[in-house]
């Protein structure tokens, strides 16, 4: 009998992220629901603040730092994410540019 395939993103379903930018007007939003189309994973997202703000993201993207963190959030906690991320990006160029001279 053969092996069942391992689930991507096993828990995506109840999940709490907050975007990095706003969307529709909020950050906080939970995955209320998830489907599989070929080899992608889709997942419904909600507004914690607002129901009538739903709306489907490629579960990939949730993986990207740059536009989602796992969890809620302060508004606190991303403008420190903002910053370290300028800051990194800051050193690479330096040191991008040292390597250039």
């Amino acid at each position: 009998m053969p092996k069942p395939k391992k689930q991507k993103f096993p828990y995506l379903l109840g999940s709490k992220w907050t975007a990095q930018q706003k969307v529709d007007g909020w950050r906080h939003f939970e995955v209320i629901n998830r489907k599989n189309q070929g080899k992608w994973v889709y997942a419904e997202m909600i507004s914690s603040c607002d129901p009538n703000v739903k709306f489907w993201i490629n579960a990939k993207i949730l993986q990207d730092r740059e536009f989602w963190e796992p969890g809620w959030q302060t508004l606190h906690d991303i403008q420190a994410n903002i910053e370290t991320q300028n800051n990194s990006a800051e050193e690479e160029f330096v040191g991008y540019r040292s390597q250039k001279e």
